[in-house]
């Protein structure tokens, strides 16, 4: 049987690593995996991929490193040993895989709903297996996490991933492709309109490619944050951490030039409503009493969740009734110091030094194109949304050594529409970084010959 040959052409300049391409023969093929042979004399691994079957055609992932135009035929299905993607040994309980990409060493948690930094489902593991540094050592903070509307004070909820555990699916399993779907269900908190909403989370890791992609879906919904209407508008976070006193990102750039505003008036707000509530409050909770020794002291160098968890419904250190007169205080001052004329827009040409502003905080304007970066380690993340975020906050803390990339504006509203695609990419690319996210948005074209 002659099947057909396939061309890539790649209308960027600079070389592909490891890009995942998909493709389709008009055969119905039942092996899992197939080799290929490129016009160069490479051979690939082809895994067959299940979801979404069609009647007469057959669908193949492969990952091909390659500059300008290459050719690939499939040949016949694979015998013997293939080098591909392999499972290590967890780190925590609660781990659903951890993964050696060929790239990627990262760890998916399903989480344990027990409210704390390390019950939280997402990537609570991840470094690269050339440089070898985990950004998510202490297991206290996750990748993929997604918060606004649902997981907000405006709530009375917040960090999904630590008030709720999801179930994982895998929908492909091979050497070259895993594809996993997460499914929960979000608490209810205050607003009526935001209770009883599912969500999915669709992630995809590649054998040797230096990013991954991930889908959020929700149930539909509509509410007001900040003033204004959402409608099926998110707040992915990503989190890092380096410890006290350190960042493993020290600047954030948008591609074409970074449009923001430095400080946090909300977070300062809600800093100061946590030290009078501490002091004042006559809750005699147990749980309250709790935040109360580990939130007295240094709040500054505090795991930034303490700060929610207090007015968090879920938690029970406060009455309902307590969270929503504390916190519409918080927010009817913060919303008045975010807008003042003193909180300039600031237009960058070059990366800006998160940390050197005020709450070590800036919320830039629209993009689709971020990323964090070492200056002087050169390591980088980047981000590549399918349609653009509205706004984002990024959080470059050293006193905590908190690093938070945001999908949100200020006072917690949420700006990445649901549905998009998200591709993430991180390694030693902090030079290079523009041209891998313009790689990230613009796949190579895939036909038959």
């Amino acid at each position: 049987m002659a099947l057909p040959t396939i061309v890539l052409k790649d209308t960027l300049p600079g070389r592909r690593i490891n890009e995942p391409v998909t493709f389709t023969v008009d055969a119905e093929l039942t092996e899992n995996l197939w080799t290929a042979t490129t016009n160069t004399g490479e051979t690939l691994i082809c895994q067959r991929l299940h979801a979404q079957p069609v009647a007469g055609k057959t669908s193949f992932i492969t990952v091909v490193s390659f500059e300008g135009t290459l050719e690939l035929t499939l040949d016949a299905p694979a015998t013997g040993h293939v080098e591909g993607i392999t499972e290590r040994e967890p780190v925590e309980p609660d781990a659903f895989v951890r993964l050696d990409t060929g790239y990627f060493d990262l760890e998916m948690c399903s989480g344990t709903a027990e409210g704390t930094g390390s019950s939280k489902w997402g990537l609570r593991h991840f470094a690269t297996l050339k440089e070898g540094i985990d950004l998510l050592p202490s297991g206290n903070n996750a990748i993929g996490g997604f918060y606004g509307p649902f997981f907000t004070p405006e709530n009375g909820l917040i960090n999904p991933p630590e008030h709720t555990t999801v179930t994982i699916e895998t929908l492909e399993y091979g050497p070259v492709l895993h594809h996993y779907r997460m499914n929960g269900t979000i608490p209810d908190g205050l607003l009526d309109e935001l209770k009883g909403k599912t969500f999915s989370i669709d992630w995809k890791f590649t054998y040797g490619t230096p990013h991954f992609t991930r889908n959020y879906r929700i149930d539909d919904f509509q509410t007001v944050i900040n003033g204004r209407s959402i409608t099926n508008k998110i707040t992915v976070g990503d989190e890092f951490e380096a410890g006290q006193g350190d960042v493993v990102f020290d600047r954030f750039e948008a591609y074409g030039g970074t449009r923001y505003r430095s400080g946090d008036p909300y977070a300062a707000e809600l800093a100061t409503m946590v030290d009078e509530t501490i002091a004042a409050s006559t809750s005699d909770t147990a749980k309250f009493e709790e935040f109360r020794r580990q939130l007295s002291g240094n709040i500054e160098a505090a795991h930034w969740d303490l700060y929610w968890r207090l007015f968090c419904s879920w938690e029970g250190a406060l009455d309902n009734d307590e969270i929503r007169e504390r916190l519409a205080r918080v927010r009817a001052s913060s919303h008045v110091l975010a807008d003042l004329p003193d909180r300039q827009w600031t237009i960058a040409r070059e990366p800006v030094d998160v940390s050197s502003v005020a709450h070590e905080t800036i919320f830039p304007g629209p993009a689709s194109k971020t990323a964090e970066f070492h200056s002087t380690l050169g390591r980088a993340m980047i981000w590549w949304t399918s349609q653009p975020s509205g706004a984002f906050q990024i959080v470059q803390r050293r006193q905590s050594g908190w690093v938070n990339w945001g999908t949100n504006g200020e006072n917690e509203c949420p700006e990445l529409p649901v549905g998009v695609e998200i591709k993430t990419a991180y390694g030693a690319f902090a030079d290079t970084w523009q041209h891998m996210a313009d790689q990230l948005e613009t796949p190579p074209t895939i036909q038959s010959a």
